[in-house]
C-alpha cells in the first residue's frame, strides 16, 4: 500500500474504470485535494480486514459497518465537490481522509445535515449501496439546520439529494442508482437467518416455506409441535385447496362441549346427520346419539298438528308408528323401519293376508295394534287377533249354521302380493262364539270402539254399547232410528248416528238420552264424522251438510257435482272435508268457505269407503271396482293402487301407518301389510310384542298360498 493519496476510482454501473484523469478535474478548485487547504481530506491508512469468499450474509457486514470512521456534523462534502461527482456517473468514491481536520467548516457545508460515510473500495456492491442510502430517516443535530427549500439539485444532471417533506412541500426521493437497496439488504438478513435456524435449530426441517422465500413473503413459522397439536385438536385441510394453501379450521366436535354440539346436530336433517357420522370417531359419537335420531324421527315421523283432540276416535284406528316410551330406543333404527315401510308404500310391495270366517259381506271394520274387529251381513262381529290373524271371539250369533263357500281368487290387474297368507276357517267357532243377552238380529252395518266402549250399528234400527272392559258385555240398546243405523261415531260426551230415515241423531253417551235430531237430507244419512261441537254428514241426496251440535243447525253445505254421496271424513283440525260417493272421485272441501280444493280421480265406480290418516298425510279408499286406492292429502297423487285383490265390492277399508285393511261383499277382509317379514317393525309398536315362539300352534292356523 503506497503511502501517499490515493487518487479517486470511479465506478460506473457497478464495475471499476480506474482512476479519474486530471482533466476530469479541471473545473474543480485545486484545494478539493490539497491537504493544506482542505483538512477535512486527510487521508488515513485503510484497515486490515480479513479475506472473505462471500459478503452475501447480514453477519459480514457488522465489520464493515464498523470500519467507517465516524463523522461530525463539521465533516460535510462541499457543493463543489459534489458538483463533479456525479451519482449518474459515479456509483462510489472513495476519499482519502486524513487523520485531523480544522473545525472551521464552509457555510455551505453546513446545510447538508446527512452526507454519506463512504466505505472501502473493496467493500461488497449490497454494503455500499445500504450504507449509501439514506433510508429517509434523516439524524438531527444541533449544529445541522435544516436544508433550503431551493438547495435540492447538485451540478448540472438530475442528481437529486433525497430530503423529507418540509411542511407543505413535499419529499424528495432519490433518484440514483440505489432504489431497493433497503429491500436487497433486508432479503441478505433473511437468508442469513434461515441458515442460521436450519442449522441450529431441530425443529426448522419441518417447517415450510413457500411463496418468495427472498424477502420472507409466506414463511410458515409453525414448527412441527405446533402443527401436531393442531391436527389432535382436529384441524383440517378444507376440500378442494391444496396442501401448500391450506385452510386450518377448528373442528367443533373437539371444541365444543358434547352436549352443544349434539344439540347443533339435532337441527340437521337425516340425510345429512347420516353423511356426518363419516367424519370422525367424535362426530360419529354424536350423530349416533339417540336424542339427535329422537329429534329426526318425531320431526318426520310424528303428526305435526300437537293439538290434537284427545277424544277423537281415529286415534283408535291402527297404531301410531312411534314406539314405545323406553329409556332404551333405538330411534335410529326405528328412522329406518319407517323409511323402509314409505319405500314400500311407493313400491306397493305388501303381503295379502286374508281373515276367512264370516259367512256373508263384510260391512265394516276397525283395528289397533293389537285386535281386528269386523262387522257382517251374518250378523255377527269377529275379533281377530291383529299379530297372528286368528280369529278370537265371536260376539252375537250367527244368521246361518253353514258356511257359504268363499268364490275364489282370480288375477289381477296392478301389483300383486308378493305372498298370500289365509286364516283357516270356521276351526274355533264353536268355542270363541258367545251368544250375549242382547245382539243384533239383522247385519251388522257398522261400529266404532275405543279403550272402554264398542257401539254397533245395525239394519235393525238399534245401537248396541258394549262395554270392553267388562269381556265386552252388551250394557244398552237405544233405538232412535226408524230404520237402519248405516254409521255410528263417537266421542267421550255424544254419540252421533246416522241413518236410511235421513236423520242424523245425536245423544248422550254416558246415558243414552238423546239431545238432537238433526233433519235436512232428502235420502238416506251414509256417513257420518264428529269433531267437537261440529259434525258432518253424506247423504244419497248428493250433498254434505256441516252441523253445529250446540244449536242442532246446520252451518254450511258441500254439493257434488253429480248424484250422491256414500262416504265422508273430516281432518283432525277441522278444517278439511273429504266426500266420495256415485261420482267416482273424492272431494276435498275447505270446511270453513265451502270451496271445493281437490279432486281425486283414479276410481272407475262409486266410491264406498274413506278413511283419512292425518298422522302420515294419507287418505284410503275403497271403491265397486274392487280397488284400494291411498292418496297423498298434501299433493293429491296416488301413492297405491291395488285392483282385484278382492273378488268383489270393497265397503269399508281403513289404514295406519304400515297397512290397509279392507273388507268386501265376498265375505272376506283382507290386511295388507306393507312391514310383513321387514325387520324391526316391532320396535315401532306401541305395546311390546309377545314372544313369537310361544305361537308357532297359532300360526300354523295360516296357510300359504303356493
Amino acid at each position: 500500500m503506497s503511502s501517499g493519496p490515493e487518487k479517486p476510482i470511479a465506478r460506473q454501473g457497478g464495475q471499476c474504470v480506474g482512476p479519474l484523469p486530471e482533466e476530469g478535474l479541471s473545473d474543480v478548485s485545486d484545494n478539493v485535494l490539497d491537504p493544506a487547504s482542505n483538512p477535512s481530506r486527510i487521508p488515513v491508512s485503510p484497515v486490515r480486514r480479513r479475506p472473505r469468499a462471500s459478503f452475501s450474509g447480514f453477519s459480514h457486514a457488522v465489520p464493515d459497518f464498523r470500519t467507517v470512521p465516524k463523522r461530525m456534523a463539521s465533516q460535510r462534502k462541499s457543493p463543489g465537490v459534489a458538483n463533479d461527482i456525479c451519482h449518474n456517473d459515479l456509483d462510489f468514491v472513495h476519499h482519502p481522509v486524513e487523520s485531523s481536520h480544522d473545525k472551521s467548516t464552509d457555510e455551505h457545508s453546513m446545510w447538508d445535515q446527512e452526507s454519506h460515510p463512504l466505505p472501502h473500495p473493496k467493500a461488497p456492491r449490497w454494503l455500499k449501496r445500504c450504507v449509501t442510502t439514506t433510508f429517509r430517516h434523516r439524524r438531527r443535530t444541533f449544529d445541522s439546520p435544516s436544508p433550503p427549500a431551493t438547495a435540492k439539485w447538485i451540478g448540472n444532471d438530475t442528481c437529486c439529494i433525497p430530503s423529507p417533506a418540509i411542511r407543505t412541500s413535499p419529499p424528495t426521493l432519490p433518484e440514483n442508482g440505489t432504489s431497493g437497496a433497503a429491500a436487497r439488504a433486508a432479503a441478505a438478513a433473511q437468508n442469513e437467518m434461515l441458515d442460521y435456524l436450519r442449522k441450529y435449530k431441530k425443529d426448522w426441517k419441518d417447517r415450510k416455506v413457500r411463496g418468495d422465500a427472498e424477502s420472507g413473503v409466506g414463511i410458515d413459522a409453525r414448527s412441527a409441535d405446533m402443527e401436531s397439536t393442531m391436527a389432535r385438536r382436529g384441524s383440517f385441510i378444507a376440500p378442494g385447496r391444496s396442501k401448500d394453501l391450506a385452510d386450518y379450521r377448528s373442528d367443533p366436535a373437539c371444541e365444543l362441549p358434547k352436549e352443544l354440539f349434539t344439540h347443533i346436530l339435532s337441527y340437521l336433517d337425516a340425510p345429512s346427520l347420516i353423511s356426518s357420522e363419516v367424519v370422525s370417531r367424535q362426530w360419529y359419537s354424536s350423530a349416533s346419539d339417540p336424542l339427535v335420531w329422537k329429534q329426526i324421527f318425531h320431526s318426520d315421523f310424528r303428526p305435526q298438528m300437537q293439538t290434537t283432540l284427545e277424544n277423537s276416535s281415529d286415534f283408535q284406528v291402527g297404531g301410531r308408528g312411534l314406539g314405545n316410551a323406553q329409556p332404551n330406543q333405538d330411534w335410529k333404527r326405528m328412522w329406518k323401519v319407517r323409511k323402509a315401510l314409505h319405500q314400500r308404500w311407493v313400491d306397493s310391495h305388501a303381503a295379502a293376508i286374508y281373515l276367512e270366517g264370516h259367512y256373508d259381506s263384510v260391512y265394516c271394520v276397525q283395528f289397533d295394534e293389537d285386535k281386528i274387529l269386523t262387522g257382517s251381513r251374518d250378523r255377527t262381529i269377529r275379533i281377530w287377533d291383529a299379530r297372528t290373524y286368528r280369529c278370537t271371539r265371536i260376539l252375537g250369533v250367527p244368521a246361518n249354521r253353514y258356511p257359504v263357500p268363499l268364490p275364489p281368487l282370480t288375477g289381477n290387474s296392478g301389483p300383486l302380493p308378493f305372498t298370500r297368507l289365509f286364516s283357516e276357517q270356521f276351526k274355533l267357532e264353536t268355542k270363541s262364539t258367545v251368544k250375549p243377552p242382547l245382539y243384533h238380529v239383522g247385519s251388522i252395518l257398522c261400529l266404532q270402539y275405543d279403550d272402554n266402549t264398542m257401539i254397533t250399528g245395525s239394519s235393525d234400527c238399534t245401537c248396541i254399547v258394549w262395554d270392553i272392559k267388562a269381556d265386552w258385555k252388551p250394557t244398552r240398546r237405544v233405538r232412535y232410528h226408524k230404520a237402519g243405523v248405516l254409521d255410528v261415531c263417537f266421542d267421550k260426551k255424544h254419540v252421533v248416528s246416522c241413518s236410511k230415515d235421513t236423520t242424523v241423531c245425536l245423544w248422550d253417551r254416558q246415558t243414552g238420552e238423546p239431545i238432537h235430531r238433526l233433519s235436512g237430507h232428502r235420502g238416506p244419512v251414509n256417513a257420518v264424522q264428529l269433531r267437537g261441537n261440529l259434525a258432518v254428514s253424506a247423504s244419497g241426496d248428493g250433498v254434505a251438510k256441516l252441523w253445529n251440535l250446540v244449536s242442532g243447525s246446520c252451518v254450511k253445505e258441500f254439493p257434488s257435482k253429480d248424484r250422491g254421496m256414500a262416504c265422508v271424513e273430516f281432518s283432525l283440525d277441522s278444517l278439511t272435508i273429504f266426500a266420495g260417493g256415485n261420482d267416482q272421485v273424492i272431494y276435498q272441501f275447505d270446511a270453513s268457505t265451502g270451496e271445493l280444493l281437490r279432486e281425486f280421480q283414479g276410481h272407475g265406480d262409486l266410491v264406498r269407503s274413506l278413511h283419512l290418516d292425518s298422522a302420515n298425510g294419507r287418505i284410503v279408499s275403497g271403491s265397486y271396482d274392487t280397488s284400494v286406492r291411498a292418496y297423498d292429502i298434501r299433493t293429491g297423487k296416488s301413492i297405491v293402487e291395488l285392483t282385484g285383490w278382492t273378488t268383489s265390492w270393497i265397503l269399508s277399508a281403513k289404514l295406519d301407518y304400515r297397512r290397509i285393511i279392507a273388507t268386501s261383499q265376498d265375505g272376506r277382509a283382507v290386511v295388507i301389510d306393507f312391514g310383513y317379514q321387514l325387520p324391526g317393525t316391532e320396535l315401532l309398536e306401541q305395546h311390546s310384542r309377545p314372544d313369537m315362539s310361544s305361537l308357532s300352534d297359532e300360526m300354523a292356523l295360516l296357510k300359504v298360498d303356493s
